[in-house]
């Protein structure tokens, strides 16, 4: 049956029962905040880390585009029942044991196949590809995630298929690929699109959008911590880039909303080994299906050079190579 093409109508009524959720969260979180602080930094804890449920709706919508689906069981982590286990679902293009292969890490709230773009002109330059869906989102099992389960999953994906070619990972994802790498992800090289560059700057937005007061989203950065028993700080991007010693092209768009292109321009600036490649119109989500981006991808898996170098030292904050 062929879908109806949403009307102005239609539209206008989604974005009011949006902003009316919305609103109702952020009265929900106000008065949670005021006469039970406590309880309310635990649920706001708990909403930030759970997917929205399209993650799930979308990926069993779109078309696979002819890959070769498959299970993959991992260890467990977190608490309850994470430790059990998870079961993620896995998508390959091609066959990443005879051709080169590309890794791709997807973003929160999304799913594997969100990069169908790329398998066509992957597969036309000799590459293989390899996607997932995280834990909690699109067919995997699992209700919750975080950047950790992020970099766990992608890691044990990696070591199911073998050394990769590149690694490509948009906005949390992007976070993923970068803290993998450190912790020793076989990928000769990296993409980065629109990758977020501070969780502890994320916690603040999040908490801004449902009405969480500064306090307490400082009590809920610190809850994160205890449960995963590390720093966020430990995980900005100022911290993790100067430990990467592969190539990488940061690509990232200057009208980004959802994650300030400074967050793109800050592991360009750390990492000495990256170039970043500016957009605009794009964007965060349409950067991941624009065709120059892809191609610019294609030209740097082959050794091209694409973007700017970023420097800076103490007395020259931002500047080209």
């Amino acid at each position: 049956m062929a879908s109806v093409p949403a009307t102005p109508r239609s539209i206008f009524s989604t974005n009011v029962r949006f902003r009316m959720r919305m609103l109702l969260l952020r009265t929900t979180f106000l008065s949670g905040s005021l006469l039970r602080p406590r309880a309310t930094v635990r649920r706001a804890g708990e909403l930030f880390g759970t997917p929205l449920a399209s993650s799930r709706t979308r990926a069993a919508a779109v078309s696979d585009h002819g890959a070769r689906e498959a299970w993959l069981e991992t260890a467990g982590w977190g608490e309850g029942d994470e430790k059990r286990g998870q079961r993620i679902r896995t998508y390959r293009w091609g066959d990443p044991q005879a051709q080169p292969y590309v890794l791709f890490a997807h973003g929160w709230s999304s799913h594997g196949t969100r990069f169908a773009r790329w398998i066509g002109p992957l597969r036309a330059a000799g590459y293989a590809a390899v996607a997932f869906d995280q834990p909690a989102h699109g067919r995997s099992e699992g209700r919750s995630a975080n950047l950790p389960v992020f970099t766990d999953t992608l890691l044990a994906v990696a070591r199911h298929f073998g050394p990769a070619h590149a690694v490509v990972g948009h906005s949390l994802g992007g976070a993923a690929a970068a803290v993998a790498l450190v912790r020793g992800l076989a990928a000769e090289r990296a993409v980065l699109l629109a990758p977020a560059a501070d969780p502890i700057d994320a916690s603040y937005r999040f908490s801004r959008q449902i009405g969480l007061p500064g306090r307490l989203c400082r009590d809920m950065i610190a809850m994160f911590e205890r449960q995963l028993g590390t720093s966020m700080a430990e995980l900005q991007a100022q911290h993790i880039a100067p430990r990467i010693g592969r190539p990488a092209l940061i690509i990232h768009d200057l009208e980004d909303r959802e994650v300030p292109w400074s967050e793109g321009e800050r592991y360009a600036r750390h990492w000495s080994h990256a170039r970043l490649l500016t957009t605009r119109r794009l964007g965060h989500n349409r950067i991941v299906d624009d065709d120059e981006v892809i191609e610019a991808a294609l030209r740097f898996f082959a050794g091209g050079t694409v973007g700017e170098r970023i420097v800076s030292s103490p007395n020259l904050p931002y500047g080209l190579a």
